[in-house]
């Protein structure tokens, strides 16, 4: 029976002890400093990268007036959106998620770095 109810409380046990789910805006801004030499967030506006303003729901490879990798925009034509658990896996390893994208940056290696940044990203989707 002990055996049972310990199973039974293990999930939110790990939920509690796990903070690496809380996404944090004002963290995921302090992060996308790193960002900021090829992205604005905060308005529409192309740089280096395309504009990352309204990014959350975009189908990949499609802001206007970017010119984009072939490779990001075959990965748009096949259907990847940028959700959550997309850009999660891009700001990861951008290389290894879209063989031959543009993008130089090499990830962001820590999962709470990238859901605070999701979490900064947020405040300026559409």
């Amino acid at each position: 029976m002990r055996a049972i109810a310990f199973l039974a409380i293990m999930p939110v046990v790990a939920f509690v002890v796990n903070p690496s789910r809380a996404q944090d805006a004002s963290a995921g801004e302090k992060v996308f400093t790193k960002c900021k030499v090829c992205h604005i967030a905060d308005k529409d506006q192309n740089k280096v990268g395309p504009s990352l303003n309204g990014v959350i729901g975009r189908t990949a490879g499609t802001h206007p007036g970017f010119s984009y990798s072939q490779a990001m925009i075959e990965a748009g034509k096949s259907g990847t959106k940028w959700d959550e658990a997309t850009l999660t896996t891009y700001l990861h390893d951008p290389k290894a998620m879209v063989k031959g994208t543009k993008m130089a940056f090499p990830g962001l290696k820590s999962d709470q770095d990238v859901a605070n940044v999701i979490a900064y990203l947020k405040q300026f989707s559409k």
